[in-house]
């Protein structure tokens, strides 16, 4: 089975997919994220300073990766999120800005007709993504656990602070998924209460205790490299 861990920005779905993998010995994908691609693609950038042809790059090696690391896997695996979230993202700039963070204080979405044409033609190239992307998620995942929105978002340097951006982009998710007619399954609670669930949903198998499954997460967390792209951008490649 073919499983997507789905969720906005600050919703625990790397920490999620880790834990369940070594709980349940079901394998997860390991497509680099934005993050690790950002020195490589963009060096010496934040993502909250990407142009509109940048964020493009992004997304497409974005996606890249997950479909190679899908692939890799077969008929049987768990991914952090989905495609849906690198055309969602780039919507939702349209809306918000490309620094979200930015237009946090603003009470309503840019107005279209204040869109320069250089956001105008990234609607419509994000738009296309978005048609691809779609197609590829329909025809790659059995289910989606979506993650409730319900934790306050990590201000790491690395995420756009801005709550209403967030809200619409997990909105924009779930109705996606739906739209797509993927069976959808929305999980919420302590990240034991969402492993006991989701086991329960699907019936998997139990491979260690759960204590040590979140141990073995926590280790892996804390090892992923969550500098800024300043600081990595010194060992980024050419």
């Amino acid at each position: 089975m073919k499983i997507s861990v789905s969720g906005t920005y600050s919703s625990g779905k790397t920490s999620t997919v880790l834990a369940l993998s070594y709980y349940t010995g079901i394998p997860r994908t390991l497509a680099k994220t934005i993050r690790e691609i950002m020195p490589e693609a963009v060096p010496g950038k934040r993502l909250s300073e990407v142009t509109p042809a940048e964020y493009l790059q992004l997304a497409m090696r974005r996606h890249t990766g997950r479909a190679v690391a899908e692939a890799v896997l077969g008929d049987t695996f768990l991914s952090d999120g989905s495609s849906l979230q690198e055309w969602i993202y780039g919507a939702a700039r349209v809306r918000y800005g490309m620094n979200p963070s930015a237009t946090a204080q603003m009470l309503d979405e840019i107005d279209p007709a204040d869109l320069t044409d250089e956001m105008r033609f990234f609607d419509q190239v994000i738009s296309q993504y978005g048609h691809a992307f779609r197609q590829h998620v329909r025809s790659t995942f059995d289910a989606v656990v979506h993650l409730e929105n319900e934790h306050a978002m990590t201000d790491d340097g690395h995420r756009p602070m801005n709550e209403k951006f967030r809200e619409y982009c997990d909105q924009m998710l779930a109705q996606t998924i739906d739209d797509l007619k993927i069976p959808l399954w929305t999980i919420r609670g302590t990240m034991e209460e969402r492993l006991e669930e989701i086991v329960s949903t699907f019936a998997f198998p139990v491979v260690m205790p759960m204590d040590e499954a979140l141990a073995r997460m926590r280790a892996d967390y804390a090892a992923i490299d969550l500098r800024l792209e300043h600081d990595r951008a010194g060992v980024a490649v050419p």
